[in-house]
C-alpha cells in the first residue's frame, strides 16, 4: 500500500483533506460514538456554511448507486475508511432514505447527502431523514427553491451555460455538470469557468482515475464520482480494502491538482 501511495504522489489522507480531515480521521480512530439524540438540529445547524466549507475542502462527492441498502452501506464504509467523508446516496438505492437515516444516526461525521432527486415531495423525506445536503441530475429549480427555504445544501445539476445561469442565479451552492465526460470534459468545465468564475462546478459524469485530476486544473471546485470509485464487483467480492486504496487515490488525485494550482499562483 506505502508503494501505491508514493507512485500516487501524495503523503498520506489527513494531508490531503486539511484540518477536517485530520479531525474526522481522528474521531474515527477511537471509540465509535455514542449517537446524537439531538442529530436532526446539529444537522440543521451546520448546513449552508460548514457542509459546503467541507463539500469545498475535500473536493469529491462519491455517489453511491447500487442494488442494495446493505451494498450501499458497506460501499460507504469502505469509502469514508478511505478517508472521503461523504456520500450521496441516489434514489435509485432500494430503501435509500433509511439508509440515509441509519447513516445520520450511526455517523454524525459522515456528510450524507441525497442524490437523483425529482420531486420536492422526496427531497422533504430525505431532509427529515437527515441528509444534509440534496442534489438532481438535471435542473430542477423546484428543489433549488425548496432547499434555500429549508436552508440546505443543493447541487444543481446542469449542462448548458443556460441552465448554468439558471441554477447559480436561482441559489445554488454547487453547480453539477452531468455528464460532464460525455460533452467535452475537462476542456467543457475550462470553458465554463471563463464566463462563471464566480460558480462552484462539480464535474460529474465518466470522470476517472486518469481525468479526475484535469478536472480539478480546469477550475471545477469538486468531483462526483461513481463506479470508479466503488466498482461493482469490489462490492460483489466485499473488498474493502480495493476501495480503501480507490478512495486514497482520488484523494491524492485532487490534493496534487490543488497544489499545482497554489504554486502557479505564487509564480505569477
Amino acid at each position: 500500500m506505502r508503494e501505491v501511495e508514493n507512485a500516487c504522489g501524495y503523503g498520506g489522507i489527513s494531508g490531503s483533506l486539511g484540518e477536517f480531515g485530520r479531525r474526522w480521521l481522528e474521531s474515527r480512530s477511537g471509540e465509535m460514538q455514542e449517537p446524537r439524540t439531538d442529530w436532526r438540529k446539529d444537522s440543521v445547524s451546520m448546513k449552508k456554511e460548514e457542509v459546503r466549507a467541507r463539500i469545498e475542502e475535500i473536493g469529491i462527492v462519491p455517489a453511491i448507486r447500487l442494488s442494495s441498502a446493505e451494498d450501499a452501506r458497506f460501499a460507504t464504509e469502505a469509502i469514508s475508511h478511505g478517508g472521503i467523508p461523504i456520500v450521496e446516496i441516489t434514489m435509485t438505492v432500494p430503501g435509500a432514505i433509511e439508509v440515509i437515516s441509519d447513516l445520520a444516526r450511526s455517523s454524525p461525521e459522515l456528510i450524507v447527502g441525497a442524490g437523483t432527486l425529482f420531486d420536492v415531495e422526496t427531497a422533504q423525506r430525505c431532509l427529515d431523514a437527515g441528509a444534509t445536503f440534496l442534489t438532481s441530475p438535471g435542473l430542477d429549480l423546484a428543489i433549488v427553491e425548496f432547499s434555500r427555504k429549508e436552508n440546505i445544501v443543493v447541487l444543481a445539476g446542469a449542462l448548458t451555460p443556460t441552465e448554468v445561469t439558471t441554477a447559480w442565479k436561482a441559489g445554488a451552492d454547487f453547480v453539477k455538470v452531468f455528464p460532464c465526460s460525455q460533452v467535452g470534459g475537462e476542456s467543457y468545465i475550462r470553458a465554463l469557468k471563463r464566463p462563471f468564475p464566480q460558480v462552484r462546478l462539480i464535474a460529474a459524469g465518466g470522470v476517472n482515475q486518469q481525468t479526475a485530476a484535469n478536472f480539478i486544473l480546469a477550475g471545477a471546485s469538486a468531483i462526483g464520482v461513481g463506479g470508479e470509485l466503488i466498482p461493482k464487483d469490489a462490492i460483489q467480492l466485499r473488498q474493502a480494502e480495493r476501495i480503501h486504496e480507490l478512495a486514497r487515490r482520488f484523494v491524492g488525485f485532487v490534493h496534487n491538482a490543488r497544489t499545482r494550482i497554489a504554486a502557479a499562483k505564487e509564480t505569477r
